[in-house]
């Protein structure tokens, strides 16, 4: 079959329904654990996994920007490097990019459109899931392609995710957090034991962040099996000029501190093998991490959709990363660097809203909303919940609305910030008022209907 657009997109909506992605889905319709079947898919494959060097990531939160920015690192030396990441904003060829220059690219359609074309009958013959698809796809392209090295994002836990039929020469994992508790355990140390099972024998693994309940569980698992690095107990050889850093980068979320410490003691680690020793040039692996969302086209974390008015969105949806980000919003309020803070927000009906309500701040506007996926909380259970949070804690319910759609919540959004920032603007005696700000977030679906708004 010859490529063409209408053909492509055909073959792919089919791929879609036929194999349904988490991103339209449920993980009960979606989610299948085990290795036996990306296995043998790997074996039909050529094993393609096995030609190229990897850093294998794993964690609740941070994963996608430690590979990022990891990506971006080994590219700037002179690597050929690709990257696999779930889930996408816009394009599910989003997932899988290679950068050996200086911006990412995504596989191309024609590409894509071979390997359905090619691997269909295999997909219904052994019932294959959309994420197994995806990931013997960007195997056999980074493969094809000849990447030096591929730094590949666990999709769901570790242990039983597809991707862990690699033997990486550095597995990672950035943080444990309470998520997805009905696949991978009720308890942090569950949720760890699950992500430490990315760990090979005798292949180092890094963890960035611990928590009592879940260091011993990496320290049992890697007795005897492999070199183990806590990011907090090490000083990287960059971190001294973390702070310079920081204010550099184009990825401005405060949690980036966190990941930041992860990358260089991963570099660190990386650097000292053969095939890595590039990594030792400090200024072109610096100016690459500072680069890493327009080198990468990463997007959705801390990123600036509008500066008239301000618009930030961010795919952060636990507790642990919303924490972070409704601290830095109650921050810039109370700093003065806006006027008023305005939310939109929606939720997966899986999430835990009882530990995140606490954490939304007070003195904000709410266009409560819902995106487009049968794993969206309606807007209206979303828009209750938090109403009656807010009388059983004494808060004001007199500016929490109800929106019908991501778009509908967005324009109100923007319209109210316009409005404000008029008013500002004719009451003021500065002459450079404080502009409002809008802060778009909850989910990863919310953040993807939003992005093509701007």
């Amino acid at each position: 079959m010859t490529f063409s657009e209408s053909l492509y997109k055909k073959l792919v909506d089919e791929i879609f329904i036929r194999f349904p992605s988490v991103q339209k889905n449920t993980f009960a319709d979606s989610y299948k654990p085990g290795l036996e079947r990306m296995e043998a898919f790997c074996g039909a494959l050529g094993h393609p996994e096995r030609s190229f060097r990897s850093v294998h990531v794993a964690g609740t939160n941070g994963k996608g920007s430690v590979c990022n920015m990891l990506a971006s690192a080994l590219s700037a030396v002179g690597l050929k490097a690709g990257l696999y990441t779930s889930p996408h904003l816009l394009d599910f060829r989003e997932r899988a990019r290679i950068i050996g220059g200086p911006v990412a690219e995504m596989v191309p359609k024609e590409y894509v459109f071979d390997f359905l074309t090619a691997w269909k009958p295999y997909f219904e013959e052994h019932e294959l899931s959309f994420f197994e698809i995806t990931t013997g796809l960007a195997f056999k392209w980074f493969a094809d392609s000849g990447v030096d090295v591929a730094v590949i994002e666990v999709g769901l836990g570790g242990r039983l995710d597809s991707t862990n039929v690699l033997t990486p020469d550095l597995s990672v994992i950035t943080s444990i957090g309470m998520d997805h508790c009905a696949l991978l355990g009720d308890t942090l140390a569950a949720i760890a034991s699950e992500k430490a099972g990315i760990m090979k024998p005798g292949v180092p693994c890094l963890v960035g962040e611990t928590l009592p309940e879940t260091g011993p569980v990496f320290e049992e698992t890697a007795w005897m099996r492999c070199p183990l690095t806590f990011a907090e107990k090490v000083r990287p050889s960059l971190w001294f000029r973390h702070g310079e850093i920081l204010r550099k980068m184009d990825l401005q979320g405060r949690y980036q501190e966190k990941n930041l410490r992860t990358v260089l003691a991963a570099i660190d680690i990386l650097k000292e093998m053969t095939g890595f020793k590039a990594l030792s040039d400090s200024e072109t692996v610096l100016d690459a991490i500072e680069k890493t969302a327009r080198r990468m086209d990463f997007r959705g974390r801390w990123e600036r959709l509008s500066t008239v008015p301000q618009v930030l969105c961010d795919i952060g949806h636990n507790p642990p990363a919303l924490r972070e980000n409704f601290g830095q919003l109650t921050s810039l309020l109370s700093e003065g660097k806006c006027s008023s803070l305005i939310i939109v927000y929606g939720v997966m009906a899986d999430k835990d809203v009882a530990s995140i309500f606490p954490l939304m701040p007070e003195d904000a506007t709410y266009f409560f909303t819902a995106p487009e996926t049968p794993r969206a909380l309606p807007a209206g259970e979303l828009t209750r919940r938090y109403r009656d949070f807010c009388t059983a804690q004494g808060r004001s319910t007199a500016r929490v609305y109800e929106a019908e759609s991501v778009r509908d919540a967005v324009r109100m959004a923007v319209m109210l910030a316009q409005n404000l920032d008029q008013q500002m603007s004719r009451s003021a005696s500065a002459s450079k008022p404080i502009p409002s700000l809008v802060y778009i977030g909850g989910s990863t679906f919310v953040v993807s209907e939003a992005i093509p708004l701007f």
